[in-house]
């Protein structure tokens, strides 16, 4: 008999066998233990052959505990079983997430080649059932990659008409989702955020599979990054990473999802804990070999290196990029730049603009160009990518756009000497870099406001931008910039001792939670780091400022007015 609501997380039969491996893996299951349970059931898998279910879920914990190949081969050993019992429902489901898992990770062959057999079982089976909805969710998918939004949001629809009709929340929220994404390619941006909002819900209320969690996660953080939506991106991120801490032996975030994670991080000032998800993803994303999204992690630390002015490290991790099919730019642009090879790096932006479709990657090269155009005196040509720039932040009307546009129209104006005009873009700049908190382009910004300052003959406003400029480099260590600080400075520059006792700015924001007397945990939800990160942030923040305890800690930022 089919069972119809049958969800990827099944209940916990009465304990039939005698066996402690199998009782204590399927107790560390339902705890949400699942690392004891993947040892546990994979311990008892070698003792003698386990039910479908069982191997259900040992899938499920191994996939669950990032052991990719050892949760695909318990997919199949449970579809096999689920076969010789002649429940092809259940046996077409176990296929579905064997699919899923494989496609996840680039094995585009056998991916494929499990969902045609799911497709067929479900024919064969002549029920109706919800796997029917399952599989209506790949076909979707590739309509939305070749551009049939329209396609799309309707095949979603009628999945999620079956999820609703056999109460199965995880295909109900999959359905939501791409639903979303769907209405915001036909450029209905808010009413496809609000269906993402929906499914991220139910993520963070527990209503849906540990599994489901991750993928809607990861969707939902791409679409964010699509639309410019940070702040968004940033909240749920926290939600979901509060949610994960009753869950240690969770790995929800998989390759692609760690450097979208790390992008968050570089974009907050957190540039030591992103270049740790980017090297985390580019492990995670070496097998198996040739999935894509590495190119994404090797550009993401590539940034991280340009940034630190780390050139020769951030022009070997731009090459690694290329090698994997991620094109180096506006990076590699700026990296020549900042070797003073200015023309050299406006061929580069250029040619990529050209070959640029989508509104997210034209927006980075056109705040790119525009700064590339201003260091070889093309100001006509800067006003014009700032003028394409200020385009795309009217038709996507995102908060991080309205802080890229004013940025890049105030450097434009204060190049051609309109200075009062171009301090009250570069103030809105600021505002909107400040309040969706992205410390490193508010700090460039004050910069641009300085050098206003000083044209306007105002040397004391002059002298405290650049010298908040200074304070946010050198916590970031942002090398190049604060280089440029201390060049357009009149003032000496003081010892990083002095101003913030070396502290980068991660640990400039621990020591202040730890002054509002917020434990370890707390301190990790609030930042979306783990616990052990936190940890490491204090024993080094203990180690600088030469303290042995919180209390002294706390005494010490009071005393040389750290915060």
């Amino acid at each position: 008999m089919l069972v119809h609501n049958y969800t990827p997380f099944p209940s916990v039969e009465p304990m039939t066998i005698s066996n402690d491996n199998l009782n204590q893996g399927r107790q560390a299951l339902v705890q949400m233990a699942w690392r004891d349970a993947c040892v546990r059931l994979s311990a008892a898998s070698h003792e003698f052959p386990l039910e479908p279910e069982d191997l259900e879920r040992l899938a499920m914990a191994a996939y669950l505990t990032g052991r990719d190949a050892e949760s695909s081969d318990a997919w199949e050993h449970a579809h096999q079983a689920f076969l010789r019992r002649g429940e092809l429902a259940r046996a077409a489901r176990c296929a579905f997430w064997l699919a899923l898992g494989l496609l996840m990770r680039g094995e585009m062959g056998r991916g494929s080649g499990w969902l045609a057999r799911v497709q067929r079982l479900v024919d064969d089976s002549q029920q109706d059932c919800v796997e029917h909805g399952y599989l209506l969710i790949p076909a979707a998918l590739r309509s939305l990659d070749e551009d049939d939004a329209a396609g799309a949001y309707e095949t979603f629809g009628r999945a999620s008409e079956i999820g609703e009709r056999f109460g199965d929340p995880d295909l109900a929220a999959l359905s939501r989702l791409g639903q979303g994404r769907s209405q915001i390619r036909l450029g209905k941006r808010d009413n496809g955020l609000t269906l993402l909002d929906e499914a991220m819900v139910a993520v963070t209320t527990g209503e849906l599979s540990p599994i489901t969690s991750g993928i809607i996660y990861c969707a939902v953080i791409l679409a964010c990054q699509e639309v410019f939506d940070l702040r968004r991106a940033q909240e749920w991120t926290a939600a979901l990473s509060r949610w994960c801490e009753s869950q240690p032996d969770l790995v929800p975030f998989r390759g692609q999802c760690l450097v979208h994670r790390s992008e968050l991080m570089l974009l907050r000032g957190a540039w030591s804990d992103a270049m740790d998800e980017a090297i985390r993803a580019c492990e995670r994303l070496s097998e198996p070999p040739n999935q894509p999204a590495v190119g994404m992690a090797y550009y993401q630390i590539a940034e991280l290196h340009r940034l630190r002015g780390e050139f020769g490290e951030a022009e070997e991790a731009y090459r690694r990029a290329n090698q994997w099919g991620r094109t180096p730019q506006p990076g590699m642009a700026l990296l020549r730049l900042a070797n003073g090879r200015a023309e050299a790096a406006k061929t580069s932006v250029s040619r990529a603009l050209d070959e640029s479709q989508d509104s997210v990657t034209r927006a980075k090269l056109l705040a790119a160009r525009v700064e590339i155009e201003l260091a070889v005196g093309d100001i006509e040509g800067a006003r014009a990518a700032a003028g394409m720039l200020s385009e795309v932040a009217a038709a996507l009307d995102a908060p991080t756009l309205h802080a890229m546009s004013p940025h890049a129209m105030g450097a434009v104006l204060l190049a051609d000497g309109d200075t009062r005009a171009a301090l009250a873009a570069l103030r809105l700049a600021w505002t909107a870099w400040q309040e969706i908190d992205v410390p490193y382009e508010a700090a460039r910004v004050r910069i641009l406001i300085g050098l206003a300052c000083q044209r306007l003959g105002d040397m004391d406003s002059a002298d405290m931008e650049l010298d908040a400029a200074r304070g946010v480099f050198r916590r970031l260590g942002a090398a190049p910039d604060l280089a440029r600080v201390e060049a357009l400075s009149r003032k000496p520059a003081t010892p990083a001792t002095k101003e913030t006792g070396g502290l980068t700015v991660r640990e400039m924001d621990v020591l202040r939670l730890i002054v509002a007397g917020k434990s370890n945990w707390e301190i990790a939800s609030a930042l979306v780091i783990s616990e052990h990160t936190v940890a490491r942030h204090v024993q080094n923040i203990f180690a600088k400022i030469g303290v042995g305890s919180r209390t002294a800690a706390v005494a010490f930022a009071f005393e040389h007015r750290l915060l």
